[in-house]
């Protein structure tokens, strides 16, 4: 029953019973054993909320673990990715440095004699026919001679390219 409603029957009338006692002074004659199992059951009860945030808060401490060990393979993956595309281009830079080999010579004084027969002027398709090249060697060669020979297009063609023989 309510409380207040049992205070209420007991001291109803015109003056209060004599032997009524307030609920809230009455003693209560527990077991040690019996005071022990309701703090227990309290305290309990009181953590369980705290014990389910720290085992939820674990998980996700171990779900970020795993991220970041991810996520730190992964950098180490693009780390070695970005030094290999560097060497790569050190060694590309390095590449068109390099000076022209005999035969890119030879075929250069080739082409400056042909030039030079033609007035210094000539259709860069005429002069690869009559060497003999591919259109990839003749372009090789014709960038390796850069100082030497200046390819310009046609101005009645822009397609074509007439080489000219620069003079020093």
């Amino acid at each position: 029953m309510d409380v207040h409603l049992a205070e209420s029957i007991n001291t109803f009338g015109t003056s209060p019973k004599a032997d009524f006692v307030p609920t809230s002074e009455q003693l209560i004659t527990l077991t040690y054993g019996q005071l022990s199992e309701l703090i227990t059951r309290a305290i309990e009860k009181a953590i369980q909320p705290l014990q389910d945030r720290i085992s939820s808060l674990e998980d996700r401490i171990a779900s970020l673990e795993e991220e970041n060990a991810a996520l730190q393979a992964t950098q180490e993956t693009q780390a070695d990715n970005s030094l290999i595309q560097l060497r790569l281009i050190n060694d590309l830079r390095e590449a068109t440095k390099k000076e022209a080999q005999p035969l890119q010579k030879d075929r250069g004084e080739i082409l400056r004699a042909l030039l030079a027969a033609n007035g210094g002027k000539m259709l860069a398709k005429e002069a690869r026919q009559k060497m003999h090249l591919g259109k990839e060697q003749f372009s090789l060669l014709i960038s390796k001679m850069g100082e030497d020979i200046e390819a310009k297009p046609l101005h009645s063609d822009n397609r074509k390219k007439i080489l000219v023989l620069r003079t020093s």
